[in-house]
């Protein structure tokens, strides 16, 4: 984990945030600006800056961050009208925070292009 990342902080318990699920090497929180009635991060324990910092060792890891995806839109009500997972990847993609994250977003209509 690094030292002054805000993902690692709340993964530490070190700033306050609204868990809605955790395991081994997997923390999912709501966002504090949701963009949708349903917004929450998923983001590894493990401190990965962007997408591009991903190796083949990680393969398992973001296929468990799919799965929890799809727990949490079935457990909170919204899977079988439709979600969407986001993935943003450096500044000119949308990444705000550099520690690997996907927004889960449902509980509206989502439109096309996303911005």
């Amino acid at each position: 984990m690094a030292s002054d990342c805000l993902f690692c902080k709340i993964i530490r318990g070190e700033i306050p945030a609204t868990i809605i699920y955790e395991d081994a090497e997997i923390v999912a929180f709501k966002d504090v600006d949701p963009q949708a009635p349903q917004h929450f991060l998923i983001v590894p324990r493990k401190h990965i800056r962007t997408t591009l910092d991903l190796t083949t060792a990680d393969n398992n890891l973001i296929g468990n961050i799919y799965q929890v995806a799809g727990k949490l839109a079935h457990d909170l009500g919204f899977a079988e009208d439709g979600f969407r997972i986001v993935n943003n990847c450096n500044e000119a993609g949308g990444q705000a925070v550099w520690h690997l994250h996907f927004h889960l977003l449902g509980g509206r209509d989502m439109t096309w292009p996303p911005g």
